[in-house]
């Protein structure tokens, strides 16, 4: 099976590293390739390297604004698991590439049935 290269976007550091375990722990075929923790840093890199991921983790509310600025300023086509403390910003997350919603603090079991969406979603789920 292929890696999912991940981007996890969060920029309270602590949340970053125990969301990276749990997806570590969640699948052996992860490979998180960049913690990103501000909106401007994440439309640098992902205009920089828009073909070096599968999957973006990311929080809406960051340190500079919110995520949902980033898709104003680069093209991400790629899906996204929304990971927030906050519930009323669904129904944005899901027009722009959202494919799953999860509110912190994290639960580990919607966390790899967010990566099992993506899997189905791509079609790369084991049979």
């Amino acid at each position: 099976m292929k890696n999912i290269r991940i981007v996890v976007v969060e920029d309270e550091a602590a949340t970053a590293r125990s969301l990276i375990h749990i997806l570590n722990e969640a699948d052996q075929h992860i490979t998180v390739v960049k913690t990103l923790g501000a909106v401007s840093d994440a439309v640098t890199w992902f205009n920089d390297h828009s073909d070096f991921y599968d999957l973006i983790f990311m929080d809406i509310r960051l340190a500079d604004g919110l995520s949902f600025d980033i898709f104003k300023q680069t093209t991400i086509s790629r899906p996204v698991v929304f990971v927030t403390a906050f519930n009323d910003y669904a129904i944005t997350a899901f027009k722009n590439n959202g494919i799953d919603y999860i509110l912190k603090p994290f639960d580990p079991d919607e966390i790899k049935s967010a990566l099992n969406k993506y899997k189905n979603w791509t079609g790369t789920a084991e049979r």
